[in-house]
C-alpha cells in the first residue's frame, strides 16, 4: 500500500464562464472504477440538455484505471486535458466531470483544452485536495495508573489517537505512522517499562 497519496476531501462543484459557455467543474473522491462510472452517469442525468459532460478519472496505487471522455468535442480537447489536470497534480481515486453549456461562440482548439483544463482546476479547488497518509492502528493496554502518562506523552509526539476503551485496564487506540510502527511500538514498551500490552490493529488512511 501506498504510504500516501493525494485526492480531493469531498464532492465539490464550481463554475467559470469563458466566452459566454458555462463550464462546470464537478470532482469527486472514489475508491473503485465503478463509484467513478456512477458518479459520471450522475452528472450526465443532472445535467441532460448540456452540451457537453466531459470527464476522467484515475483509480488505483498505479493508476490501473484512468480512463478519459471528450463526450463530443474535438477529439484530444477535453478528457485529456482533465486527465492531465488530475496527473499533474498528483491525484488519485478521484473523477471529474466538466460540463459545458455552450455560449455560441467558438473556442478553437486550444481555447477548449485551456477552458477544459481550468474547468477541472476549479472542480479540484471545490472539492479540497487533500493527502492521505497510512497509519497503522496500535493499541495500547496499560493500568489506570499510566493513563495520564500515555497522554501527555502522545500528545506531546503529536500521535494521532482513535477512542480509549475503559474496562478493568485502559486501552489507548493509537494511530501512528505505518512506516513508523515499529519504532513507536519499542517507544511505547519503553515508556511503559514493559508494562503495556501492544496490539496491531487495521491499517487506515487520514487526510492531512
Amino acid at each position: 500500500m501506498l504510504h500516501q497519496y493525494k485526492t480531493v476531501l469531498q464532492q465539490g462543484e464550481q463554475e467559470i464562464i469563458i466566452k459566454k459557455s458555462r463550464f462546470i467543474g464537478q470532482a469527486k473522491p472514489v475508491e473503485t472504477e465503478e463509484d467513478a462510472l456512477q458518479f459520471i452517469e450522475e452528472i450526465k442525468k443532472k445535467h441532460w440538455n448540456a452540451t457537453h459532460n466531459c470527464s476522467a478519472y484515475l483509480i488505483g496505487e498505479r493508476d490501473q484505471f484512468q480512463k478519459a471522455s471528450d463526450d463530443g468535442e474535438p477529439n484530444g480537447t477535453a478528457g485529456k486535458p482533465i486527465l492531465e489536470v488530475m496527473k499533474h497534480q498528483g491525484l488519485k481515486n478521484t473523477v471529474i466531470v466538466v460540463t459545458r453549456y455552450f455560449g455560441g461562440i467558438m473556442l478553437g482548439a486550444g481555447g477548449l483544452v485551456r477552458a477544459y483544463t481550468d474547468g477541472a482546476v476549479a472542480a479540484i479547488e471545490a472539492a479540497g485536495p487533500i493527502e492521505m497518509v497510512l497509519h497503522q492502528e496500535v493499541r495500547v493496554e496499560v493500568e489506570y495508573t499510566w493513563l495520564g502518562k500515555l497522554e501527555n506523552e502522545l500528545r506531546n509526539r503529536g500521535v494521532r489517537t482513535g477512542e480509549t476503551e475503559f474496562t478493568d485496564k485502559v486501552m489507548i487506540s493509537c494511530l501512528p505512522l505505518a512506516e513508523d510502527t515499529d519504532a513507536f511500538c519499542a517507544w511505547m514498551t519503553d515508556l511503559t517499562q514493559g508494562q503495556g500490552a501492544l496490539t496491531k490493529g487495521a491499517i487506515k488512511y487520514f487526510y492531512t
